[in-house]
């Protein structure tokens, strides 16, 4: 029961992938308010990142474990660059048409959610509670990206069925990662756990810092930083309450 929970709630934490694609399709958003949310998601995500997912590894498997795991997550993200190259780079980028990049945005969609689902999966390991926070750090998340790349994509002529089909599937994925990340570790050690959470941290931050927070400052100018401000804030709160 509780892998088909983590399964439930990384399909949650995904599922604003495709509430954005389909807004982005349908309502459309300026490029402010997309920024302001992505801000609002950077914040929630770096108080996850702290407080839900690297002090939790270092509560199982101390410092070693921890660091190595968080510095691997971070390497594994910098490869990131090479799905960039190929536009993978202008899934956030609501401006951008995006028709001829599909399959590098939804490569790069799932780089920046499987981490996030798996550790929602991990979180649930040793019949734990669900984190609030972190469910909401990585749907908060999602929105902007699902938005701006749906926006993009209808702009270069791309139709709805094959947008919101692209983005089903990357949801689908999302739940299936944080399954298979709760089926897989359940019964391994607490160094190898911690190792998992701590890389999916490392890759959340390192992705935070080179994409998310960037281009919000870009859209959005000097006000994302208070928006980012609350967003942690919100994150810490959910967190202590739960």
């Amino acid at each position: 029961m509780e892998a088909l929970a983590a399964g439930f709630w990384g399909f949650v934490g995904g599922a604003s992938l495709l509430l954005g694609a389909l807004v982005g399709i349908y309502a459309g958003a300026s490029r402010r308010t997309i920024a302001t949310v992505m801000a609002l998601g950077a914040g929630v995500l770096i108080s996850s990142v702290a407080f839900e997912l690297i002090d939790e590894a270092y509560q199982i498997g101390g410092f070693d474990a921890s660091a190595l795991g968080l510095l691997l997550g971070a390497v594994a993200f910098f490869a990131d660059r090479a799905v960039n190259r190929r536009g993978g780079a202008r899934r956030k980028n609501p401006g951008d048409k995006q028709g001829d990049s599909a399959s590098a945005i939804a490569i790069g969609a799932l780089m920046d959610g499987i981490p996030e689902s798996a550790a929602i999966g991990i979180s649930l390991l040793g019949g734990g509670d669900i984190s609030a926070a972190l469910v909401a750090a990585v749907f908060l998340s999602n929105v902007p990206e699902g938005l701006s790349s749906a926006s993009g994509m209808k702009q270069a002529g791309r139709p709805a069925a094959y947008i919101l089909g692209l983005w089903g599937g990357v949801t689908l994925v999302s739940a299936l990662a944080a399954l298979l990340g709760y089926f897989f570790l359940a019964s391994a050690s607490e160094d190898i756990v911690a190792a998992i959470q701590a890389f999916a941290a490392g890759a959340i931050l390192t992705m935070l810092a080179s994409t998310m927070m960037p281009e919000a400052y870009e859209d959005g100018g000097e006000v994302v930083g208070l928006v980012t401000a609350a967003g942690f804030l919100l994150s810490f709160v959910l967190s202590h309450l739960g």
